[in-house]
């Protein structure tokens, strides 16, 4: 139940009007560190599940922690008395940035994005020997996973001297390509046997004439 402003104290009277907007902007303030804490914990547990890099883990807690430290603000300066219609137009402005910059970075933003897409569905695992196929017909890269990172996955090429060829592929690539996986190492490719015709002749010019 609210107490009557006149039931108040004089100087409580004189400084209610910065002790409300004050209390308010501290309560939003505390409830953005509370909302900021539960995140981070949602996002360790889920890196600790589903074996998260570190480099991944990193920019989506700075992606939480700067889009609410950006929400509080605007909600503290609403309850300063900025206008609502000048936080309307200087959040489209910072969207309409952001949009621009997001389109600019696509290809890079579309690496990061199948990254934690491998992270998750797990098409494969460091140490699998995949080929990354045009389609099911045609061969394709060829080799052992031997690292993911948030741009690139790192293939060791099959049937080289090891550490001596490495392929880095772009994430966002594999989603596009059909992926091959071995569980051990891949059989080795069998010779061509010769043709018939060949056989043939071979066999005929071996054969010593009738006397």
């Amino acid at each position: 139940m609210a107490i009557p402003k006149h039931r108040l104290p004089e100087w409580v009277q004189d400084w209610l009007d910065v002790i409300v907007p004050g209390s308010q902007i501290l309560g939003i303030l505390l409830a953005a560190y509370l909302l900021q804490r539960l995140l981070r914990r949602l996002v360790r547990k889920a890196a600790v599940r589903y074996q998260l890099p570190g480099e991944l883990v990193v920019p989506i807690n700075g992606l939480i922690r700067w889009t609410i430290m950006a929400s509080a603000l605007l909600l503290s300066l609403e309850r300063l008395g900025v206008s609502a219609a000048v936080l309307w137009t200087a959040f489209t402005g910072f969207a309409t940035v952001g949009a621009v910059a997001f389109f600019a970075a696509w290809s890079v933003l579309s690496n990061l994005f199948c990254a934690l897409l491998i992270f998750t569905a797990r098409p494969f695992r460091i140490g699998d020997h995949v080929e990354i196929l045009d389609t099911a017909e045609k061969p394709g890269a060829k080799g052992r996973v031997v690292d993911v990172n948030l741009l690139y996955t790192t293939l060791e090429e099959f049937n080289t001297p090891p550490g001596s060829a490495w392929i880095q592929i772009p994430n966002a690539l594999i989603f596009q390509r059909v992926v091959r996986r071995w569980s051990g190492e891949p059989p080795a490719p069998t010779p061509l046997t010769a043709e018939p015709e060949a056989q043939s002749a071979a066999t005929k010019a071996t054969v010593s004439p009738m006397p």
